[in-house]
């Protein structure tokens, strides 16, 4: 071999794996974290991070990587703040692994992992965090991902008044559930990759057993909308602010029946009859799936909070009656980040699941009781917004 070929062929090898020290050789992975996270209080009482890290695993010919687990650090710690084994870690990534099949990374090919954190109350929150992932090789070989160092953003969730009049809501594909279609829902357009949706909720009416129908609905496949607890119900201004879009005039599916694929990535295509309030300097609250007729604003008006919106309905890509509601960084969905908030003040009634909601399973009851303040709800927990 001539001198350049050598020179040639080491330089391959030290981009594909170099060495850290002795024993560690270096993924050929880039990884990222396009969005900092910044943490907020949740109904458990801990704050939280939720963000994605994007792992790419670049060459054409690396062939397979299977991540082993995920560590995370906190600033200049050597005890990582969170750890996940490889189970744990194929719940929390994009795209899902088949059933039973283990997570890997095709040659050329981007694995993204929703990582959620959870910190005591009283802990003191982290500046920076960085991230370790152990990949086994075709070759059963391991290689190391030491880094990807991220800065945790500084920035307080906003506090908001409440988004519905009155009633008892199950907060539903909230905060901390990595495979919902809200935070698991990347949006790529334009040469941007988004999650608008990231701490959206579902909000859906439910009486004091935690169903979502009136009694006496005999077929589930056959509702009508007044059927539903929440149908209709007052939907109000989160704070003062400033009415950036609006829609009103779609029609509205009939509950719990097929739909066809939304035609865009944008609110107009997804979000049926919606308002986009701009409440601060690049903060903007989205209601979706509102009730046909409803909209009582208009595009520039200035709202107060605690002002009539619109009515909770079943317009746009929606399944059942309920209210979507997220806060975001751009009043265009696509293109936008999912910002967290808190409301001031709810009150609390514990978890419930789905199945529960439609009366199936063990009977809902409630675990816990009280009101909470500052504090955005979490997956699949009831909460209860002040009356008239």
């Amino acid at each position: 071999m001539s001198r350049n070929l050598f020179i040639a062929a080491m330089l391959v090898l030290c981009c594909c794996f170099p060495r850290a020290h002795a024993g560690q050789a270096l993924a050929p992975v880039e990884a990222r974290v396009p969005f900092a996270p910044a943490a907020f209080p949740g109904t458990d009482g801990a704050f939280h991070l939720a963000y994605e890290l994007h792992v790419t695993n670049f060459y054409g010919d690396t062939g397979p990587l299977k991540p082993t687990g995920l560590q995370v650090y906190a600033d200049d710690s050597k005890t990582p703040l969170l750890v996940l084994d490889r189970e744990q870690l194929s719940r929390q990534v994009r795209p899902t692994p088949a059933e039973n099949a283990e997570v890997s990374i095709a040659s050329g090919k981007r694995l993204v992992v929703f990582v959620w954190i959870t910190l005591p109350a009283n802990a003191a929150l982290p500046h920076r965090l960085r991230h370790r992932i152990d990949f086994e090789t075709d070759k059963h070989a391991i290689v190391t991902l030491d880094g990807a160092t991220i800065r945790v953003a500084d920035r307080k969730p906003m506090a908001l008044g409440s988004p519905l009049r009155g009633g008892r809501w199950l907060a539903h594909e909230g905060p901390g559930a990595a495979q919902s279609h809200h935070w698991g829902s990347l949006v790529a357009v334009n040469g941007a990759l988004t999650i608008p949706q990231r701490y959206a909720l579902d909000l859906v009416g439910v009486d004091a057993s935690g169903h979502a129908l009136r009694g006496g609905v005999k077929d589930l496949q056959k509702t009508a909308h007044s059927d539903w607890i929440g149908y209709g119900a007052d939907v109000l201004a989160v704070a003062d602010g400033i009415v950036r879009a609006c829609r009103d005039g779609e029609q509205e599916h009939a509950p719990l029946t097929a739909q066809p694929e939304p035609e865009s990535l944008t609110a107009d295509g997804l979000f049926g009859n919606y308002v986009v309030l701009e409440i601060s300097p690049g903060v903007f609250a989205s209601y979706a799936h509102l009730r046909k007729g409803s909209v009582q604003v208009k595009p520039g008006q200035r709202v107060r909070r605690g002002q009539l919106l619109a009515q909770l309905g079943q317009s746009g890509n929606s399944a059942a009656p309920h209210l979507h509601f997220q806060l975001s960084d751009a009043a265009a969905f696509e293109g936008s980040e999912g910002i967290p908030y808190v409301f001031e003040r709810f009150d609390f009634f514990g978890p419930e699941s789905e199945a529960q909601l439609f009366g199936q399973g063990e009977p809902w009851k409630e675990t816990a009781a009280g009101r909470r303040r500052l504090q955005m709800p979490l997956n699949d927990v009831v909460i209860g917004f002040p009356g008239p």
